[in-house]
């Protein structure tokens, strides 16, 4: 936590002298952050890799049944999404990614890029490695990762309320274990479980607006005890007791 607080102290310092110094109106960034540093503002017409990784970290602030693609190209999608996830931190919701925005991502944020209230360690309760599911051990990590900033915009949605994941990434081994279904997303990377509080409805029915497109919860077969959120190419949102 002090961690977290030091560096959020730095990052305001810095975008403070960075204006002062006249360097916040053309540079990207406020310090060197050591998990990934921007080092240009980013508006519309924008693009690079820079782009995608502003994107992983703003796919969480869509409308819903909206799915941000992580293509790297800064378009009115992203500039939207950008605009809430400002509004959301009390920024200039202006959709343009500056010193500003940047640097209220890396307050938020972790040196393993992960955000500040989920880990690896959360999406990841079956092996260490990664390996051993429907993609390789890479893929199935950057998927829990981008899974994990949608969580954390739904957190901050729902007024920065704890939410609890039983699970996440399963090797095949993992989940056939448990009973899961041969084409379950978990097996993926992007894919977690949510139990605990808020109530199980509520997750569901806010998951609906943070990119999520594989949505089950309470009613449906074998998920009273969860709710299930998950990118999937075939959206299906399926809680009968939610009226979802």
């Amino acid at each position: 936590m002090l961690r977290r607080a030091t560096r959020t102290l730095l990052a305001i310092v810095m975008v403070t002298a960075g204006t002062v110094l006249g360097v916040g109106a053309t540079a990207g960034t406020a310090h060197a952050d050591s998990c990934y540093t921007w080092n240009r503002t980013l508006s519309q017409g924008s693009s690079g890799s820079d782009v995608t990784q502003l994107q992983i970290r703003v796919a969480g602030w869509v409308t819903s049944g909206e799915r941000l693609s992580y293509d790297g190209q800064y378009g009115a999608r992203t500039a939207a999404a950008v605009k809430r996830f400002q509004a959301a931190y009390g920024l200039s919701a202006d959709g343009v990614a500056g010193p500003a925005t940047f640097s209220k991502i890396y307050a938020l944020q972790d040196a393993d890029c992960t955000p500040a209230h989920f880990s690896y360690a959360e999406l990841n309760k079956c092996n260490s490695t990664w390996s051993g599911g429907a993609v390789p051990a890479a893929t199935a990590k950057a998927n829990a990762l981008k899974t994990m900033w949608k969580l954390e915009a739904m957190r901050r949605k729902l007024g920065d309320v704890p939410i609890t994941i039983s699970s996440g990434f399963r090797s095949y081994a993992c989940n056939s274990a448990v009973g899961g279904a041969s084409n379950s997303r978990h097996l993926y990377g992007d894919a977690a479980d949510l139990v605990g509080t808020p109530s199980l409805c509520t997750l569901a029915r806010q998951a609906r607006v943070h990119g999520f497109s594989e949505i089950l919860g309470p009613g449906y077969p074998g998920h009273n005890d969860h709710t299930h959120v998950a990118f999937d190419p075939s959206a299906y949102w399926s809680a009968p007791t939610c009226g979802i």
